[in-house]
């Protein structure tokens, strides 16, 4: 099984992509990507990447496609740091990978499904927002997919208080 044409091209197209969410242009993708910055489990080298992202209130969430063909993920199986950089402004926090055996799985994908039609159609998944994924199509995305929870101390923080505030 080799990756998709949309892995191979969108690998070339991280520099570009990069480039462009540190801009002044960012506001063009930032709605959907932002970049990660990873450190190698083996290498220790540091990589940064662009990713695609679902804002879950208490979290971001990446839903990896063709995940059997990245690495990076992989350095989240047993969590770990991890710095983002979102609408140009550089953090730290902390990814996990979700079991696709979870609850969270199935609550965070359907999230992102009802939230971005379209995300669904990127994993092969004819989506119905009123019955949610049913048992075989959970299957289906989690053959081809992985889950990083990123938790941001600051932001959740940040979002705590301003909720306190309107109340």
């Amino acid at each position: 099984m080799r990756p998709s044409r949309l892995v191979r091209a969108s690998t070339r197209l991280n520099p570009l992509v990069a480039a462009l969410l540190r801009s002044p242009l960012h506001r063009l993708l930032s709605p959907g990507l932002m970049l990660v910055t990873v450190t190698g489990r083996r290498s220790g080298r540091t990589y940064t990447i662009p990713v695609g992202y679902l804002d879950d209130n208490d979290a971001l969430v990446v839903l990896v496609n063709d995940a059997p063909f990245k690495q990076w993920w992989r350095n989240y199986l047993d969590g770990g740091p991890i710095g983002v950089e979102l609408r140009r402004k550089r953090t730290s926090g902390h990814a996990q990978v979700v079991s696709p055996e979870s609850e969270e799985f199935r609550r965070r994908a359907e999230s992102s499904f009802r939230r971005a039609r379209f995300i669904a159609r990127i994993f092969g998944i004819d989506f119905d927002p009123k019955r949610g994924l049913t048992a075989a199509q959970l299957q289906q995305l989690a053959a081809r997919a992985a889950m990083v929870r990123i938790t941001i101390p600051d932001r959740l923080a940040a979002r705590t208080s301003s909720r306190r505030e309107l109340s």
